[in-house]
């Protein structure tokens, strides 16, 4: 073991009594009998790319959705598992660090240990590295102790995100392979699943007895679709990041001189952007996917919120907050053009202070208008998915100078007549990221780990760990497991060169629905939070009392739980079944056959792929 992981930690008297909160479990996965529904098979998310789903995914396509069952359920097909031999399972941090990490491993844990006390979790060092190197740590109760609700990977540690290449998969294999894994647990976001499913076929085809599991584990909250309502670390850092901005509104207020830019994690996605501003109320947010969606320039962003400064200043206001996710400066069509110019030219080998002179006329004419900083930044490497360094990019700083040239330019022509124009920058990030998980979180990541657990018992591959009906509480909460070619789409164009996911099933980060009830309550809401200073103060993270139980404002106020509406289908049609039996009456059967045959058509027309929209 390596001596910097595993540490017991120097608890405070908070995060002791933290270490000491027991989460709580649904009631189906309570007892040490599993009892597993398989129904149909499941079909792809993108009817567009079935085929070329089907094609890479021979052996784990069209798996059915598992529900698990509390132990009064009457479901006559369910599976009783009541014999539980000795396992090996390993887990692995595969993505960024998320607040509730640490409590999907003691979730495994406890649920490995309430089946068989004989069974083993092996945790990889390191991350993906440490799976490639078979460098583990055997995960037992001492190890645990003071990781229990705490923030951070540290317990483990992670490296790159990635086990995707030829080389990365055999040695995954490998390391399987030689410490006789029955399981491996893969946790973290769109990557790292996606590749969690890859590694799945890939073992499946070699008949390698190791099931992989994926878990929804990023703090961008960009793994969302039909099967997984919300992602652990979500609602932390949405709620750390959202008291930090009410802060600032309240000193905003209070000084009444300053214009503040705010910038928040979230890179392709702007989840994080959205449910900070429905919590706290600040005067404005730019989301990446109305830029994207207008096809707004930068030219455009700049006079949008001078026009607001200036509407504020009507009303005597000369302060204000404003938020910007991470990933705004990749939703800027042109910004992003000038981007990808500049990663191509990178990927040539051309040196950073040589790319400014073989850029295009259009880009190098934007380039040089652009500040000093940041054509720097722009010019960093990009990311393994070819997406830039967008954390190091300051696109608060950016705005404010471009927002205060212009005001400036305004007041000298005397078109705005408030005070002159401060602007105060911050970026809020890493700060939340290591943040103790709140309840939700520690409950949320408890129940994956131990749904993990059930999902290796039922001997599935392929699969996430699912939980649906999140608004409500934990004792209503519907568990389960997708597969995860389920939840896949193929690109098929991309934006940029060096495009290799282009053609390949991935899981592709899920981005704002413009038209879903979260983006609409913000629309609602949108005048009143500019104009009015309606500032709302959560509060520091809470554990218990007033708060402790609120969750997300954006999942509770979509409408979701498909888990449970598929459970609800499938006993209507069981009662279809039910009531309409040879030997019915002509009535019965009639009026079965024309609604079954209005339904069809309806569905027939609704589910062809002329009709489902491009998702790229």
């Amino acid at each position: 073991m390596d001596a910097d992981y595993g540490i017991p930690r120097q608890l405070s008297d908070l995060q002791k009594l933290r270490s000491q909160y027991q989460p709580e479990l649904p009631p189906c996965l309570q007892g040490t009998t599993v009892r597993v529904e398989l129904r149909d098979a499941t079909t792809a998310a993108d009817p567009f790319g079935e085929h070329t789903i089907k094609r890479f995914f021979p052996h784990t396509y069209g798996q059915p959705l598992a529900h698990f069952l509390r132990a009064t359920a009457k479901v006559p097909d369910a599976q009783i598992i009541t014999e539980h031999p000795a396992i090996r399972v390993g887990v692995v941090f595969c993505g960024r660090q998320s607040p509730g990490g640490h409590n999907v491993i003691w979730g495994l844990h406890d649920a490995l240990k309430v089946h068989n006390r004989k069974n083993i979790l092996l945790g990889f060092l390191g991350g993906s590295e440490g799976l490639f190197a078979q460098k583990t740590l055997e995960i037992t109760d001492d190890v645990l102790a003071t990781y229990k609700n705490q923030g951070g990977y540290d317990m483990l540690g992670r490296t790159k995100d990635q086990i995707r290449t030829t080389e990365q998969v055999n040695a995954a294999m490998d390391a399987c392979k030689t410490l006789k894994l029955d399981g491996l647990v893969i946790i973290g976001g769109v990557t790292s699943n996606t590749d969690a499913a890859h590694l799945a076929e890939k073992f499946a085809e070699t008949k390698c007895p190791t099931k992989v599991v994926g878990v929804p584990v990023t703090l961008n909250g960009d793994l969302k679709n039909q099967f997984v309502e919300a992602n652990v670390g979500f609602d932390t850092i949405c709620k750390v990041n959202s008291q930090l901005i009410s802060n600032v509104c309240t000193d905003a207020l209070s000084a009444e001189k300053y214009y503040y830019f705010i910038r928040l994690m979230g890179r392709k996605a702007s989840h994080v952007a959205l449910e900070c501003t429905l919590q706290s109320h600040p005067n404005m947010v730019i989301l990446g996917e109305e830029v994207a969606a207008s096809k707004l320039t930068i030219f455009d962003i700049t006079q949008q919120i001078c026009d607001a400064v200036q509407a504020r200043a009507e009303h005597d206001k000369n302060h204000g907050v404003i938020l910007l996710p991470e990933g705004l400066i990749e939703s800027i069509p042109e910004v992003y053009a000038l981007l990808q110019e500049i990663h191509g030219l990178l990927r040539q080998g051309v040196s950073s202070d040589k790319i400014s002179s073989q850029l295009s006329p259009w880009a190098s004419a934007l380039f040089d208008f652009l500040p000093h900083f940041i054509r720097k930044q722009l010019l960093l490497h990009p990311e393994s998915d070819d997406s830039a360094q967008l954390s190091q990019i300051e696109t608060e700083k950016l705005i404010a100078h471009l927002v205060e040239t212009e005001m400036n330019k305004r007041l000298k022509e005397g078109t705005y007549k408030g005070k002159k124009f401060n602007a105060i920058c911050h970026f809020f990030g890493y700060q939340a990221r290591g943040s103790l998980p709140s309840k939700f979180d520690c409950d949320y990541a408890y129940v994956l780990g131990h749904i993990c657990y059930h999902i290796l018992a039922a001997r599935l591959n392929g699969y996430m760990a699912t939980v649906t009906n999140l608004k409500n509480p934990a004792n209503k909460w519907h568990c389960g497991a997708a597969p995860i070619s389920a939840m896949m789409t193929v690109k098929r164009y991309g934006r940029g060169a060096g495009q290799a996911s282009i053609g390949v099933p991935a899981l592709h980060p899920a981005t704002v629905d413009l038209k879903g009830r979260s983006y609409e309550l913000l629309s609602q809401n949108a005048t009143k939070f500019l104009l009015d200073d309606v500032y709302r103060n959560p509060g520091p993270l809470q554990f218990d009392g007033p708060g402790a139980d609120a969750k997300a404002v954006t999942l509770c106020v979509e409408d979701q739980d498909y888990m449970g509406r598929i459970k609800k289908l499938q006993e209507y049609l069981d009662k279809v079944r039910a009531i309409v039996k040879p030997g019915c009456s002509q009535d019965v059967l009639k009026a079965a056959l024309s609604a079954m045959a209005s339904v069809t058509d309806i569905l027939s027309v609704i589910s062809s792929p002329s009709s489902a929209s491009t998702p790229f």
